[in-house]
């Protein structure tokens, strides 16, 4: 099984588009080619079309080209195309691998065909001067079979994917030249959305929209991790800040929310926050002392250091990492992501909801988050320091939902702010953390054998130090 990063533009366009010239996107001494191939493209998904609400879209694509099953996940931007040749099993059977990886994504429940779409297509291929594609631009006339026969829409649509010498720079130049043309944005993530005729009811007030599409977006994140996960690649830090993003509207915007089920939700978001922050934790402590150890003079570096916090923390680290995966198949896992699904269909809303209303909770969320921060810095108390950065990621967060409806110069100000505050006590608290465990592991090599405590205590001190500083640039913050 193989994998790529896929980063597009689509765009709608009229059947008597005429597509315009790419001379102004050709680089020096690069050229354009144009092709055309034909490709027939099954797309399979459940009863209920749970990867397609999640932005992943399964099919098993033959034609001219690019034959094989692909699986397209979403990554920030990007996408991540999961790959696997045609093979000789029944072509209305997912094969096991992929389906394995998408098992959380569908929560158990049977994949099988959607539709399927027939794309005659012309490629036009943007190199530069060494051969190295910059970009190809796909003009596509799409017709599609529902299943039971029945015929679907049928449509033109311009795709533009970035090649290995593309850039964000150059898919900028080319949406001014087609949106020049004509074309516009697409309003369909995907064909197959478009060819299921999928149109998402709009929430009836525009605070609501805002609720919807920022959870949304942090749900979409957790299932594509559940997918990275499978396939035993790292997704884990980008699953837990989406996870923390979820969570933290449910608590700054929780008057909005009926009670009972947004704790309930909290609750097991946090369960699955603290297994993958276990594997989180020592991946950063053995990041942090690996380069701390990198600075000492080596005189000072006594015995088996590295080896002992490496071989340590690694251990624990794969054994907390067997322990969160061990869960994902799980039945309280699966009653978490059934109950994220249900969420996206629908919010369990308390009263109505108004921008005003969350930009109001949003001011709130930021006020508790600098009052707090100006409190702690006062004292000693490193708990209190640690409360005021998870409020000042709350306050972030909010800001973010509440971006779209606040003046542009105010949000950036806000997210800037509150993100230097968690910056400045998060180093703090990842100081106080390695210091704990240097101490820890310091005690166990000074009563083992070959092995002595020494630059463990150079180590502890290191930490106690940045702890202190960042208390220091803490106070000097501007609320």
């Amino acid at each position: 099984m193989e994998s790529q990063t896929e980063r597009e533009d689509k765009f709608d366009v009229d059947a008597d588009f005429e597509f315009p010239s790419l001379t102004s996107l050709v680089p020096a001494d690069g050229a354009a080619v144009e092709t055309d191939t034909e490709l027939v493209s099954e797309y399979f998904d459940t009863t209920g079309h749970d990867l397609l609400r999640r932005g992943i879209t399964l099919r098993r694509r033959t034609g001219d080209s690019d034959n094989g099953w692909h699986a397209k996940v979403p990554a920030e931007k990007a996408r991540t195309e999961i790959r696997l040749p045609l093979g000789h099993g029944d072509p209305q059977v997912v094969p096991d691998e992929l389906a394995d990886v998408l098992r959380g994504a569908v929560m158990g429940k049977q994949l099988s065909a959607v539709a399927t779409l027939t794309t005659r297509r012309k490629i036009r291929t943007v190199t530069d001067a060494s051969g190295a594609v910059v970009a190809e631009f796909a003009d596509d006339a799409v017709s599609v079979v529902l299943i039971g026969g029945a015929t679907g829409p049928q449509w033109r649509e311009v795709e533009v994917e970035l090649g290995p010498a593309g850039s964000e720079s150059f898919l900028k130049k080319a949406s001014k030249v087609l949106r020049a043309s004509g074309a516009t944005p697409s309003a369909h993530p995907s064909k197959l959305n478009r060819a299921l005729s999928v149109v998402r009811e709009e929430p009836a007030h525009d605070g609501l929209r805002l609720l919807v599409d920022y959870l949304d977006e942090q749900a979409q994140a957790i299932v594509a991790g559940d997918v990275y996960l499978r396939r035993g690649l790292d997704p884990i830090h980008s699953t837990r800040v989406a996870i923390r993003r979820y969570r933290s509207t449910l608590r700054v915007f929780g008057s909005v929310f009926e009670d009972e089920p947004a704790a309930a939700l909290e609750a097991e978001l946090s369960w699955y926050a603290s297994l993958l922050g276990e594997v989180r934790d020592r991946q950063v402590q053995r990041a942090r002392f690996a380069a701390a150890l990198r600075d000492l003079p080596s005189e000072l570096v006594l015995g088996p250091v590295a080896s002992r916090i490496e071989n340590d923390l690694l251990a624990e680290q794969i054994r907390h990492r067997e322990a969160a995966m061990a869960e994902l198949d799980g039945e309280r896992y699966r009653e978490l992501l059934t109950t994220v699904a249900a969420w996206s269909r629908g919010l369990p809303i308390d009263g109505e909801v108004s921008e005003r209303l969350l930009i109001k909770l949003a001011r709130k969320a930021g006020k508790k988050a600098v009052d707090r921060t100006e409190k702690a810095v006062r004292g000693t108390d490193d708990e209190q320091l640690h409360r005021a950065r998870k409020a000042s990621k709350r306050a972030r967060y909010a800001a973010e939902l509440v971006a779209p409806v606040v003046d542009k110069k105010v949000s950036k100000s806000n997210i800037k702010r509150y993100k230097q505050i968690q910056e400045v006590l998060g180093e703090h608290q990842d100081a106080v953390i390695a210091a704990e465990i240097l101490r820890t592991l310091g005690a166990r090599a000074g009563t083992t054998s070959g092995e002595n405590g020494f630059t463990f205590g150079l180590l502890f001190e290191r930490e106690r130090r940045a702890a202190e500083l960042a208390r220091d640039e803490a106070s000097k913050l501007e609320f």
